[in-house]
């Protein structure tokens, strides 16, 4: 079994929070549904360092981490046929300002919504948890 460890983070503006969706070649095979800004950590990279630099890319915002959510274990068979356990690490973050460039190539859309549209448009389940723990 492969393993893999990713980071990402939960983006507020008052009471609205950042959700992105994928484009296809972002290596999402079929799902293209709504998700927290979240990718692989790179070398030399904290889970904080990797989360703020997704959130940058994939999100199109600067932002600060004020505490450290949970890390989340899922698994699942990648395009080689290869089973994974992934661990990603989420981060409570406060929105800074918009970059000037823009999200990403990797993100297809980003939206603020309230928590009660976030908790219907994220597509996983582990993923809208998350919201209910970082909400309070």
């Amino acid at each position: 079994m492969k393993l893999e460890f990713s980071a990402g983070g939960l983006v507020y503006r008052g009471d609205r929070w950042l959700i992105r969706r994928p484009t296809p070649n972002d290596g999402y095979r079929g799902n293209l549904g709504w998700s927290w800004p979240k990718g692989w950590i790179d070398e030399g990279e904290t889970p904080e360092q990797a989360a703020l630099r997704e959130v940058r890319e994939e999100g199109g915002v600067e932002a600060k981490a004020i505490k450290k959510l949970e890390t989340l274990k899922i698994f699942f068979t990648d395009q080689d046929g290869e089973r994974v356990m992934k661990f990603i690490t989420y981060f409570l973050m406060q929105y800074v300002t918009d970059v000037p460039e823009g999200f990403g190539e990797e993100t297809a859309e980003v939206k603020w919504v309230t928590k009660d549209e976030a908790q219907d448009l994220l597509t996983y389940k582990n993923e809208r948890g998350l919201l209910d723990k970082a909400a309070n």
